[in-house]
């Protein structure tokens, strides 16, 4: 999403509702559901996704570029190790959020220009090493994160909303999507995809293609800048 001023009143009261909805979803969908230690201290914290990058038995502990939120990456630690990760640490100069990391089989693209400089980008391609990934800086100037203007449908189908995205070409299979929010997915297995309630016509957009679309209301997170990916990692057995 493109960054905001972050003037905006949250309502905390619904947002909590909201990311409850949201991890019963997951639950309902099959997934355990892991919390980790609250970072009270971290008002970001909830973004999750920035902190830690997973790939088999590897767990890649981002260095972010907003230095206020590197105090997230603690608590995040103990719950990867604690399910038999291997962690590797991204270190200065370098930066990565998790946030820039788009993965799909065999690829993995990685953000640069805002949270995410190119030395990250190495660190985390050395730490991927013998896991046969072929690591890929994309420029990224519109938005935040990467993630903030595509993600990957279940067939490998990189979805954007296109006035957000710098370069579509750098994905053979590129799916324009009408609504901002429509342009993240959270892969729940099979042909199941999680998504934003903000995006009506995507939603059926992918359900004409087949797709099992479970939408979630998650406007206050939106305000934040935030979006269905970012609350959430994915750690598979």
């Amino acid at each position: 999403m493109t960054q905001l001023e972050r003037s905006t009143t949250v309502d905390a009261d619904l947002a909590l509702r909201q990311w409850q909805e949201y991890v019963d979803v997951l639950r309902r969908r099959g997934w355990s559901v892991v919390d980790a230690p609250a970072a009270d201290d971290c008002p970001d914290g909830v973004f999750i996704e920035d902190q830690v990058v997973v790939h088999g038995d590897v767990a890649v502990l981002c260095r972010s570029g907003a230095p206020e939120r590197r105090g997230e990456r603690a608590g995040v630690r103990e719950a990867v190790e604690a399910h038999g990760y291997r962690t590797v640490e991204i270190e200065g100069p370098g930066t990565l959020d998790g946030g820039d990391v788009l993965k799909h089989g065999h690829h993995v693209w990685v953000g640069v220009g805002g949270r995410t400089n190119h030395d990250g980008v190495a660190q985390l391609a050395r730490a991927l090493e013998g896991h046969r990934v072929d690591v890929v800086p994309v420029p990224v100037s519109k938005v935040l994160h990467l993630k903030s203007a595509v993600t990957a449908l279940p067939d490998g189908t990189v979805v954007g909303h296109l006035p957000l995205v710098d370069d579509p070409t750098v994905w053979p299979r590129f799916l324009p999507v009408p609504e901002e929010p429509g342009a993240h997915v959270v892969l729940l297995g099979g042909q199941s995809v999680l998504m934003s309630a903000a995006a009506p016509r995507t939603a059926q957009l992918f359900a004409a293609r087949g797709l099992d679309v479970t939408m979630v209301d998650i406007s206050e997170f939106e305000k934040l800048e935030g979006c269905v990916t970012c609350l959430s990692v994915r750690l598979r057995g």
